[in-house]
């Protein structure tokens, strides 16, 4: 690919896991109240239909990792926090049940952090029967977690496969040393081939890596290292992220390493188009932005199908309209809205303990949101998406964004529809922010995004 593009077009974008993207929330015409009526509008057109997502954000980890941009507590006393913390998630979601006028039948659960298994497995099993017994369980439930190769243990991973869990996605990251200590995350890779071997006896039938390429220190022969380790363990899904570097955002956490060490624009885009040449080599086949599976996983069958579905979560084989985001920072989204918790542990623990929903902020959706929410899905689920469908007003204003992207071969249109081209997938955060009619009318005074190489 053309260095001159990725010039062009490595400029700050979202990535697209809600719009409007949290920045150009409204927060001026969102209320705890209004959130409260579109969530039981949302809930009561949804749950028997499909049934909601839940997603527990638990956010502790006992070292910091550089290359992290989540809203986590770093700490080793795990007595002092596990027990205090388990009480609150139950006492929010019990705010929820009140709100709710029937029960809610759970289709999909994502447990996330933070390090979701820095929690004792009798504590997690404690957790979830907890809001299982006030729940249904959907038939053939999406539950899955993410794991730290050096903390997961087989206990952690037997408790939750007895509770339904089928999915686990590990943070790898990169396997060089060197690397690895540049983002303070010493990670064997005898620990990570330990968590997957057992992951599989236990019998997880889709379990994921997630890769990092741009981290600091990084360089082909690293990529290609990591990546042939990787292939030893043959994982059902590869996450392959470019690394996102706001310090501004994320203050001293990444900042442990120097701006120098980090590739260059060019040299990313390298790791990536090699990267995803050898995990297609290897039998791997590109989702969406960033992913990657093998054929058997549902994450392919679902892109076969056009039924892949991203939200805060990430990428999905399976949808849900409402999405219930409980734990310090976590966010939900009831289709017509979006609200996210307070982000300080101690006084989300006071709102809940006073009985409030700890939501502090959030956005109502007004119909052009709502259409252009669809246009964006469309396009970073399927690469495609349909103008005579989805009819927009500021169409000839997005059209014209659009024109020098058909030019350099990154979209084609076939009579009303636009398709991402293979040359523009690297692109499509590009290609996004042409729709992005919030960003357009309040372009940002200061840098809030990560590059979109």
């Amino acid at each position: 690919m053309s260095d001159n593009l990725i010039q062009k077009y490595n400029i700050p974008g979202p990535r697209y896991t809600s719009y409007p993207t949290v920045p150009y929330w409204d927060q001026a015409g969102f209320s705890l109240e209004a959130w409260k009526e579109t969530l039981k509008k949302s809930f009561l057109e949804s749950n028997q239909k499909e049934g909601i997502s839940l997603y527990l954000h638990l956010p502790f980890c006992e070292s910091l990792c550089t290359f992290c941009a989540c809203h986590k507590h770093i700490t080793k006393r795990h007595g002092d926090v596990e027990d205090p913390y388990i009480e609150t998630i139950l006492q929010e979601w019990d705010l929820y049940l009140e709100l709710l006028e029937e029960k809610p039948i759970i289709k999909e659960l994502h447990l996330g952090g933070g390090t979701p298994t820095f929690f004792s497995p009798s504590n997690l099993k404690f957790l979830l029967e907890n809001i299982f017994k006030t729940a249904e369980i959907a038939e053939n439930p999406e539950f899955s977690l993410e794991g730290h190769p050096n903390n997961t243990t087989y206990e952690h991973m037997k408790v939750l496969y007895d509770l339904g869990f089928k999915r686990i996605s590990f943070g790898v990251q990169d396997l060089d040393e060197k690397v690895q200590k540049a983002i303070n995350r010493i990670q064997p890779f005898e620990n990570v081939k330990r968590v997957t071997e057992q992951a599989r006896e236990i019998g997880y039938n889709s379990i994921s890596h997630d890769l990092v390429f741009g981290l600091p220190f990084h360089t082909l022969d690293k990529m290609k290292y990591t990546i042939s380790k990787i292939k030893e363990m043959n994982p059902d899904r590869i996450a392959f992220y470019s690394y996102a570097h706001v310090p501004w955002i994320k203050g001293v956490g990444q900042r442990g390493f120097d701006e120098n060490d980090l590739p260059s624009a060019e040299e990313k885009r390298e790791l990536y188009e090699v990267g995803k040449q050898i995990f297609e080599d290897i039998g791997y086949v590109e989702i969406g932005m960033d992913h990657f599976s093998l054929k058997d996983d549902k994450l392919y069958q679902a892109a076969l199908n056009k039924t892949l579905h991203r939200n805060f979560m990430g990428y999905s084989s399976s949808k849900t309209q409402v999405m219930i985001g409980l734990g310090m920072s976590a966010i939900s989204d009831s289709w017509y809205s979006f609200a996210q918790n307070e982000k300080s542990i101690k006084e989300y623990s006071r709102l809940v303990e006073n009985g409030i929903i700890p939501v502090v902020k959030g956005h109502i959706l007004n119909e052009e949101d709502l259409t252009i929410r669809k246009h964006i899905l469309n396009l970073m689920c399927n690469l495609e998406t349909d103008f005579a469908k989805l009819p927009i007003e500021n169409l000839e204003q997005i059209k014209e964004r659009l024109v020098e992207m058909e030019k350099d071969g990154l979209l084609r249109y076939e009579g009303d529809k636009m398709y991402v081209t293979e040359r523009g997938r690297i692109f499509v955060r590009n290609i996004c922010m042409s729709f992005d009619l919030r960003m357009l009318r309040n372009k940002p005074e200061t840098r809030i995004f990560s590059m979109t190489i």
